[in-house]
């Protein structure tokens, strides 16, 4: 009865009225508070407890990442050696599927012949032809039971059997943000279908975006924060925090956490420890940026799926922000019982649900219940 009850708290998408302390919409030398968004209507959510139902048979270990495809069927990426010893003998592969009402269909994933298996995997994308897109972060120092001591310089696309059609990079051998062959530990992808481009967020160990060719993995471009060149500071997850001092934050990517292209090109970038947003056009020009250092901002993103694609969702703490796509404002938060918070990382479908995969925390269905007449805070 209590999982009953709490499914009908509907999670509301707050109208932000004052200004946001520690919150600014920046240009190069520009700022200014957020503006109050009077009377907007914003989407609300309800959390779905009954999502997903895992076969009784397996154990998931850390949820990293959900992508949805064409269908609506969600792929889930998890960690299965984060599993206690006790539970390692039921670890699901690494990438489950599950139908739109959350029913298991499939699941595969692993070492294999042909290709090099991500160590610690982070990221799951599917593309517009419906290929599988998967990215790993693992780095030698952190020596974490039961991986190699290697890095995960390599992005893998598989079929949705689970056949490998390409690898770009290989393992452990990054040469820095100047390598065009090599990723470093990339935590996210996003393949834009107007130009076949994947678009890495590229991301643990080096700082910076990455295109590739989606079908011939051929080098594009790459671009730093605020277009910059990219400069190497590896660090393993010994990150240096930034001290907000700047408004503007500093001049290179910290962790490039997340990317998400809009269907008219632009191009959004988490940026995680540094607390921002940033719009650059398709071909990597800096449009504006997004701050707010006063909550863990920034940890992920995900675009609304209406046509006008209105909203950017952005992991932000105990909630996830509403950001007005083109603006960059933030006009809302969704937040309320049941709820686990921001993510690691998330996606939506094309109903406008979202999927929440919160790596030690598990995962969680949002279900879109429409838009707010008038919300308020």
């Amino acid at each position: 009865m209590k999982r009953e009850n709490l499914s009908r708290a509907i999670l509301i998408a707050w109208i932000i009225f004052a200004g946001v302390e520690g919150t600014w919409l920046l240009g190069r030398e520009a700022t200014a508070q957020t503006s109050p968004a009077q009377g907007r209507s914003l989407p609300m959510f309800e959390v779905d407890p009954s999502w997903p139902k895992v076969p009784a048979k397996w154990k998931l270990g850390d949820v990293s990442s959900i992508a949805i495809d064409a269908q609506g069927n969600a792929w889930v990426l998890h960690r299965p050696r984060t599993l206690k010893p006790d539970q390692a003998a039921m670890a699901a592969p690494p990438v489950l599927v599950f139908d739109p009402a959350g029913n298991f269909i499939k699941a595969w994933g692993g070492a294999g012949s042909g290709y090099e298996w991500i160590e610690r995997e982070h990221g799951i994308h599917i593309d517009h032809k419906g290929f599988v897109w998967l990215g790993g972060n693992n780095c030698p120092g952190l020596k974490l039971p039961g991986l190699k001591p290697v890095a995960d310089d390599q992005l893998l696309k598989f079929t949705q059997d689970g056949k490998l059609v390409m690898q770009i990079g290989a393992s452990n051998q990054s040469k820095g943000n100047a390598d065009t062959k090599n990723v470093h530990r990339a935590a996210d992808v996003w393949v834009h279908p107007e130009t076949n481009e994947v678009f890495v967020a590229d991301g643990y160990g080096n700082h910076r975006v990455i295109v590739f060719d989606a079908d011939t993995g051929a080098f594009k471009r790459m671009w730093g924060a605020f277009a910059n060149k990219p400069v190497d500071d590896d660090h393993c997850e010994d990150v240096p925090k930034p001290s907000f001092a700047d408004p503007a934050g500093p001049q290179n990517f910290s962790i490039v956490h997340a990317v998400r292209v809009a269907k008219d090109g632009t191009v959004y970038v988490a940026d995680r420890e540094n607390r921002r947003v940033q719009m650059f056009t398709n071909d990597g020009k800096f449009v504006k940026q997004l701050v707010k250092t006063s909550t863990p901002f920034a940890r992920n993103l995900a675009l609304s799926p209406d046509a006008e694609q209105q909203f950017l969702y952005v992991g932000d703490g105990k909630e996830i922000s509403i950001v007005d796509r083109k603006t960059l404002e933030i006009v809302g938060a969704i937040q309320g019982p049941g709820m686990l918070g921001g993510g690691h990382q998330i996606a939506t479908d094309a109903k406008g649900n979202i999927y929440v995969a919160a790596t030690g925390n598990g995962m969680q269905k949002l279900v879109f219940k429409g838009m707010s007449a008038l919300a308020s805070r």
